[in-house]
């Protein structure tokens, strides 16, 4: 990341909007923003590859699920905030991945610009490529900014979005199983 050119726009857009950027209280805001920017966007600097460690699959054959896993993101079309929930499951084939490695599979591409859609397919189609699962099932709900604070201006709409691969797309009784686990 070039810091440099973060903390210019940072006080350009504090010029921009009519501030004073030596006023006390933002004089060090562009070093700040710059230095906020290594985590918010972390995940440019991570292969989510390198992440999963896969182990023999010992037979299971039944879904193994990481629902309620907290992230946020930042929506590329307004630069502002999205945070929700990620539910992601798969049914093995000859591998399974720790689980730690999921939650930060999903922060790898949580911490980049991304819209809620290519998130969503971003981690099933990853799951996919490693794992060579029977099924995959990701579903995200989140609340963004760019509704709530522009826009609509509306403070409650949670958007939904879902990628089904393998016998969660064509088997409704495992796909059924998945969404009553979720709401739970």
């Amino acid at each position: 990341m070039d810091e440099k050119k973060i903390r210019r726009a940072a006080s350009l857009i504090i010029e921009a909007i009519g501030e004073d950027p030596k006023r006390e209280g933002l004089k060090d805001t562009p070093e700040r923003y710059a230095r906020s920017f290594h985590k918010i966007f972390e995940g440019y600097g991570k292969d989510p590859k390198d992440l999963i460690t896969t182990f023999d699959g010992e037979k299971f054959d039944e879904m193994i699920l990481c629902r309620n896993i907290e992230f946020f993101s930042t929506c590329e079309h307004h630069l502002l905030p999205f945070f929700g929930k990620a539910h992601v499951a798969y049914i093995p084939g000859d591998s399974i991945i720790g689980l730690s490695k999921i939650p930060r599979l999903v922060d790898v591409f949580a911490r980049r610009l991304q819209n809620q859609e290519r998130l969503t397919s971003q981690i099933a189609d990853t799951l996919e490529e490693i794992l060579h699962p029977k099924g995959v099932a990701v579903v995200i709900s989140a609340k963004h900014f760019c509704i709530s604070a522009r826009g609509v201006e509306k403070k409650s709409p949670i958007m939904e979005t879902s990628s089904l691969r393998g016998l969660f797309k064509g088997d409704a009784k495992t796909r059924s199983e998945f969404f009553q686990m979720i709401s739970r």
